[in-house]
């Protein structure tokens, strides 16, 4: 008995295919999904937001100005001080406000300097950082919530199957199966592009960090050539 019904489920889903097969789209998919793709629909909307904007402020921090630590350099050489904080003040950058902050710890200890411009830096990244570990959820809670989708509509195939006990209808059932596979591939697709984009942004910010890196060292050598 449940291998026949599942035969005639087989070839309800077959002939639906058949039938729809020239006017299926897209959009007639994700309606298909239900409530399941609206979920889906939001949270890609959120992972390109958070992607755009958290790009674009990383492209503004790798943007750096080759001559700033130069121009620094030469007033710690000329003995301004001044002029250098006036350039860090100018430079609006996490450079910037790195180097100035350990150009205000001038005087003191030179680990404490550096521990200093050490904790901007850490500052600054956890800035760029913001928003990054939400396109990370998302792009493992997509897919659980298109499976979701998938128990659900397999659930009102099943349900709709026991009330129409012997009277099995093509439609009746189409709308469960439809459901139950459109989320699916919704959720699968959602988490791979917020995957994708979250590397991206990884990538970006582990050059941010090297740049920092890279100057706070340059930084605290400077520091080091008066007493050499």
């Amino acid at each position: 008995m449940f291998n026949s019904v599942l035969l005639q489920v087989g070839a309800a889903v077959e002939q639906t295919a058949q039938t729809t097969t020239k006017s299926l789209d897209i959009f007639s998919l994700a309606k298909a999904g239900g409530w399941i793709m609206i979920v889906l629909a939001i949270l890609s909307v959120i992972v390109i937001y958070l992607f755009v904007e958290r790009y674009l402020a990383l492209n503004k921090a790798l943007k750096e100005d080759t001559s700033f630590m130069n121009n620094v350099k030469n007033c710690i050489h000329n003995s301004d001080l001044q002029g250098a904080k006036n350039l860090c003040m100018a430079n609006d950058s996490p450079i910037g406000r790195m180097i100035g902050k350990g150009l205000s710890r001038l005087g003191r200890p030179l680990n404490d300097i550096n521990q200093a411009v050490e904790n901007v830096g850490k500052m600054e990244v956890a800035k760029l950082e913001s928003g990054v570990s939400m396109i990370a959820t998302i792009s493992n809670l997509a897919p659980s919530i298109g499976f979701l989708g998938t128990v659900t509509g397999m659930i009102k195939a099943f349900f709709d199957m026991a009330n129409a006990g012997n009277n099995i209808d093509i439609q009746l059932l189409s709308s469960g199966i439809y459901e139950a596979m459109v989320t699916t591939v919704g959720g699968l697709i959602v988490g791979l592009i917020a995957s994708f984009l979250y590397s991206i942004l990884v990538g970006r910010i582990n050059k941010v960090v090297f740049i920092l890196e890279s100057r706070t060292n340059e930084f605290m050598d400077l520091l080091h050539e008066p007493a050499a």
